[in-house]
């Protein structure tokens, strides 16, 4: 097995592994020796290691029934948005609910065989969900970084596997480089997502497998984060045909949001746009700054003759609804980005009502806490305002004990900044609903006669909606 780099094509041995080229700092691959076997067969059951011949050498084979997810015909989706045949890569089915699974059973079986004890991972959710599962069940200690924004049904996974997490940074792209520092000095496996090129060799296997469910579709829908899991797929449908298995690949779509669309940026203005204020968006999957995968994000679109184009939040958590309203379908918010393109790419006549669909469901809903509590009170949030609603929160809790800044921002499931909890405590100060008090060298809050009525007020308003 051996390392190549996509941009001057130099190559490296697989060990020590390493994401980027030390002589032009391009992104590096796993050169897959094909053989020019045309008649390749995959055997087993349909799941993640029937793929095994299309993968890395691996001696140890670690498992909790990875793979093998359905590929669901949204019949009702496609009515709904034009199209004549849409297929739906069902990921949710996975062990702990996302795709990320495929790529835990590989590196920790890399792991083992090469005789590694511990792993470090940043994640912002579903990795380290995967990561702590996989080395529970393979007596590996695992240890991940996770930023200040992560899903906090994730890191509910990671904490009941037993993983050691320490929070590093705003954002993702804080945490990946406090472990690439971390692996350095201890010397543990790197399992992070952008640091590893194992994880795309592992998630290719998504593209065999719809192969092997239905054939190519003629467009394939993948959410941009980093942008190494769009390059999976597309590397997965290029070996198909390399192999002679299929003659033709599907065009390649990747999404972003408008908040944080470095990708979509570089390719439609030649660079990503300078922004005064941190990216924001409520898919935190697919939150990053910088996407350190951008260039082979890229390389799949481009030569794909696909698309990259962005979506607003709103159209997302408007789309999130309406898969689970009519295909019985809980996705997370990055995977419900792609449809939401989707959608506007056949409004546009872009992508033609007879052409066949699959779109990539990355993760399970039920993880994304924070928009799940969004979704079920949606007609409630539409008259009150996230702000109010975070703010009744607040309330709620201090109506039931005083407390301070940081136990208020745990307590609200530190799905915002300890920076925005803070803010919300000062503008309930401003109004008097709220006053703060030194006990124990801490500042602590309680709820005012006011605010107590502001709070019974809310509920009183939400009996009538």
């Amino acid at each position: 097995m051996t390392l190549e780099c996509i941009k001057c094509g130099m190559r490296f041995p697989t060990f020590p592994l390493k994401a980027r080229c030390e002589k032009c700092a391009g992104p590096l691959e796993v050169l897959t020796e094909l053989r020019g076997e045309s008649k390749i067969k995959f055997s087993g059951s349909l799941g993640f290691w029937r793929y095994k011949k299309m993968l890395p050498p691996t001696k140890t084979l670690i498992s909790l029934g990875e793979g093998g997810t359905p590929l669901h015909k949204a019949k009702r989706l496609a009515k709904t948005i034009g199209l004549n045949e849409l297929y739906l890569k069902d990921e949710t089915r996975n062990p702990t609910n996302s795709y990320r699974d495929r790529a835990a059973a590989l590196l920790t079986s890399n792991a083992i065989d090469l005789g590694f004890d511990t792993l470090i991972c940043a994640t912002n959710g579903n990795l380290g969900a995967s990561l702590a599962a996989y080395s529970a069940n393979a007596g590996l200690i695992c240890h991940v970084i996770v930023p200040e924004a992560v899903d906090v049904g994730k890191l509910a996974q990671m904490l009941v596997y037993d993983a050691v997490i320490e929070e590093f940074g705003d954002v993702i792209d804080d945490s990946i480089s406090k472990a690439e520092a971390v692996a350095i000095e201890t010397g543990w496996y790197q399992a992070t997502a952008e640091l590893n090129p194992l994880v795309i060799e592992a998630q290719k296997t998504i593209a065999y497998e719809v192969f092997e469910q239905r054939g190519v579709p003629e467009w394939f829908f993948v959410p941009m984060g980093s942008g190494g899991t769009i390059y999976s797929v597309w590397k997965g449908f290029k070996e198909l045909k390399q192999l002679g298995l299929t003659k033709r690949v599907p065009k390649i779509v990747g999404v972003q949001p408008e908040g944080c669309a470095g990708i979509v940026e570089t390719i439609t203005r030649g660079k990503p746009r300078l922004k005064k204020n941190k990216p924001f968006t409520r898919a935190l999957a697919i939150l990053m700054v910088e996407s350190m995968q951008g260039e082979l994000a890229i390389k799949a679109i481009k030569e794909s003759g696909g698309l990259a184009l962005t979506v607003t939040d709103e159209e997302i958590l408007a789309t999130e609804l309406q898969i689970a309203k009519l295909e019985g379908l809980f996705a997370e918010p990055a995977s419900s980005a792609s449809i939401a393109a989707l959608t506007k790419l056949v409004h546009n006549k872009e992508v033609g009502s007879h052409e066949s669909v699959a779109c990539l469901i990355t993760g399970s809903g039920l993880k994304a806490t924070d928009v799940l509590q969004a979704l079920t009170k949606k007609r409630k949030t539409a008259v009150l305002g996230l702000e109010i609603s975070t703010k009744e929160k607040i309330l709620k809790i201090l109506s039931g004990e005083d407390t301070y800044g940081y136990d208020l921002w745990k307590k609200l499931g530190k799905t915002m900044t300890r920076g925005a909890v803070y803010q919300h405590l000062n503008e309930l100060s401003g109004k008097g609903l709220i006053v703060g008090y030194e006990k124990d060298v801490k500042k602590f809050f309680r709820i005012t006669d006011r605010g107590r009525k502001v709070l019974q007020a809310i509920n009183d308003l939400k009996i009538l909606l």
